[in-house]
């Protein structure tokens, strides 16, 4: 599981563990983010008409750059 979450979230990993968080920790800290960022990375909420559009587990606090990444993934398409 830690490394499929990697594989979506590497920057947040590295540094969890960079941080000295356990495995287990820094997946409880990370699993849902990266469900939610590949989601969004993948596309599937790039034609989403309105705000109530969007399913309920669409949104999770993540930080500028993940957001940065997820803006450049939807001008690229």
């Amino acid at each position: 599981h830690c490394l499929s979450v990697r594989a979506v979230c590497k920057r947040e990993i590295d540094c969890d563990r960079g941080n000295g968080y356990s495995w287990k920790i820094t997946l409880l800290r990370n699993y849902w983010k990266s469900k939610v960022k590949q989601e969004w990375l993948s596309g599937k909420y790039s034609n989403i008409p309105s705000q109530n559009s969007l399913p309920e587990k669409s949104m999770y606090p993540m930080d500028v750059d993940t957001w940065g990444e997820i803006l450049e993934a939807e001008l690229e398409r």
